[in-house]
């Protein structure tokens, strides 16, 4: 989910490899936002359902969950992220909406799993992180997904000096001659 979230955020903010500093801590900030909007769905379904996956050491007040929580989702997606973007730096993600589509359906299929137990599962008075969740995190990602080129071409140099490495003698066109029979 973080290099999903990342992906949709560094694209819908069309960061490349020449932006500012200011547009990848942006693009780090909200793929961050947008890992723990989910985890407001999340969190409740898998720690208060029926079943529950998980429990807190101590209930939290924010429908028990420990704010805590919420601080660590936003710190380690943060640190994750910039971990990527990192490595990243000197190369341009450059995905066009369509070549999204499966980065936005991943969010939005993990988003509907944990929206789906904590609203059916649990009472109503989860419906208030769920909306949060939607809008912290479901309309920013649709959002982003949709700013993003709807048809670009993939950015790849296809000029002849780019085709050959480095070790590689190059022939100027000019010494070239042909004989045609």
């Amino acid at each position: 989910m973080g290099l999903v979230c990342y992906l949709l955020a560094r694209c819908g903010l069309q960061v490349n490899s020449s932006s500012s500093w200011i547009r990848h801590v942006g693009a780090i900030a909200t793929g961050a936002v947008l890992l723990t909007a989910w985890d407001l769905v999340l969190d409740p379904a898998m720690s208060q359902a029926p079943f529950p996956f998980w429990t807190f050491q101590e209930e939290g007040s924010f429908f028990g969950m420990p704010y805590r929580n919420l601080v660590g989702w936003v710190g380690t997606g943060a640190i994750y992220i910039s971990v990527a973007a990192w490595f990243w730096r000197k190369k341009t993600i450059s995905l066009s909406r369509q070549e999204l589509n499966l980065p936005l359906i991943t969010y939005l299929v993990n988003f509907a799993f944990g929206a789906t137990i904590t609203v059916v599962a649990l009472d109503s008075r989860f419906l208030l992180p769920t909306c949060l969740s939607v809008v912290l995190g479901v309309i920013p990602a649709i959002a982003l997904w949709w700013i993003s080129p709807a048809n670009q071409l993939s950015e790849v140099d296809m000029s002849l000096d780019n085709a050959m490495s480095d070790d590689e003698v190059k022939v100027p066109a000019t010494q070239v001659k042909m004989a045609i029979k």
